[in-house]
């Protein structure tokens, strides 16, 4: 038996033994070998959401990012259109390109200068036309998608089919404008957790009312079926069936007019992706700090009474948009114990700093938020690495969403 079967196998003994409604064993969140399994089986398998096409809004503008220790680059070609490889050089392998982000006319390899154009194609190998043949050595592509400005990649030789998530999402994503934004504010954050707790931590509002009170005035999802009012049920149907109403010609609705959080991840095969529109919480019409809009309306939106359009893909990313911004989280592993956290605000593309938003006003809500979550998440994993960390039951009023995110990554592993 090789090494790599006896891996396998041990994976599958240690899946077969983890309890249900419960959490996953220490070795799950904290060893070298599920963390590579981890990058094998879901990292490399699943579409990843990456960044965004106004990010790279002319020919040539590029950004780099790493799943694992793979480095990629992402570029948009002189036809316009948004491609993606391995960033390395075929000749010996070195890393085509350092910087996070930027533009250029053709990519250079800084060791032998080994020329490539922006579609991958091999251009000069310095000294070794003859040697070579050039038209076998071009960059390796990666399968990528434009989702109404959302980049995915698929790092899998036969990637899954993604016509589902455009079939089901894009309409709802549209009125957004995310393709015709731009980037108020971007933060990087390493997570010393594993990319795993982070995923936990965002599927319940079990720990809402405690460590997030700007967030709870905003939203209703921190209460559950054993904790929500009947009062409070009949005002959400109310409010969603005047909402859509209200809406008129801008054909949108509530999709999710219940309290506590939308179910995700689903059974079947589009179970990795998930989006909705849900309502604010009276006198709110923007998740800012005061719920008061802070940035010229995005995208095809009329007013401002549009609630909150949510989106979730796993493994990597989030989204909460309102009317006037959106906010997106991407996910990518550093180790077993650290993941990078990459926090974005969009505003409309017009929009002007200083103008038409302000930072101090459009950031703290989210800002705090995910910070708070973070520290959480950090907590999370220091308890976890204890040997007296035992897997401890989920709550099924408030964790369902935790329970069904570790049985999707169990099939997948």
């Amino acid at each position: 038996m090789t090494l790599e079967e006896k891996h396998s196998n041990q994976i599958r003994m240690d899946v077969a033994a983890c309890l249900e409604w419960h959490s996953l064993p220490k070795k799950f969140y904290s060893s070298d070998l599920f963390y590579q399994a981890d990058l094998k089986r879901i990292w490399h398998q699943n579409w990843l959401f990456v960044g965004l096409s106004c990010e790279i809004p002319e020919p040539g503008d590029y950004f780099t990012l790493k799943v694992g220790d793979d480095p990629l680059i992402v570029i948009r070609d002189d036809d316009n259109l948004i491609k993606a490889f391995h960033n390395i050089c075929r000749h010996r392998g070195t890393m085509l390109c350092n910087e996070l982000a930027g533009s250029l006319k053709q990519i250079v390899c800084p060791y032998h200068q080994w020329v490539y154009n922006k579609t991958g194609k091999l251009l000069s190998c310095k000294g070794m036309q003859k040697e070579i043949n050039s038209k076998n050595l071009g960059l390796l592509p990666i399968a990528t998608e434009d989702l109404a400005g959302l980049i995915y990649l698929n790092l899998a030789e036969q990637p899954k089919d993604f016509n589902q998530a455009r079939t089901k999402m894009e309409q709802m994503l549209r009125p957004q404008g995310i393709n015709r934004s731009r980037i108020a504010k971007a933060v990087n954050y390493n997570v010393k957790a594993n990319w795993k707790l982070i995923w936990e931590n965002n599927r319940e509002c079990y720990h809402c009312n405690i460590n997030h009170p700007q967030y709870i005035k905003a939203n209703y999802d921190h209460y559950n079926n054993d904790d929500t009012p009947d009062r409070l049920t009949a005002k959400i149907k109310a409010k969603s069936k005047q909402s859509e109403e209200n809406w008129g010609e801008q054909g949108l609705e509530i999709t999710h007019q219940n309290s506590g959080m939308s179910i995700f991840p689903s059974s079947g095969n589009d179970g990795w992706f998930s989006i909705n529109r849900t309502l604010l919480s009276d006198g709110y019409v923007s998740e800012t700090m005061d719920g008061k809009q802070v940035a010229p309306l995005m995208g095809d939106y009329k007013d401002n009474s549009v609630g909150t359009l949510r989106l979730r893909s796993v493994p990597n990313m989030w989204c909460h948009a309102s009317c006037d911004h959106t906010v997106l989280s991407r996910l990518l592993p550093i180790d077993k114990t650290t993941t990078e956290v990459r926090v974005i605000w969009l505003v409309d593309k017009k929009a002007e700093e200083g103008k038409d938003y302000e930072l101090e006003k459009l950031i703290p809500f989210w800002q705090l938020t995910s910070e708070q979550d973070w520290n959480l998440c950090e907590s999370a994993q220091l308890g976890i690495n204890s040997s007296a960390y035992q897997p401890g039951p989920y709550s099924r009023n408030k964790e369902y969403n935790v329970e069904r995110f570790v049985r999707w990554y169990l099939k997948e592993l």
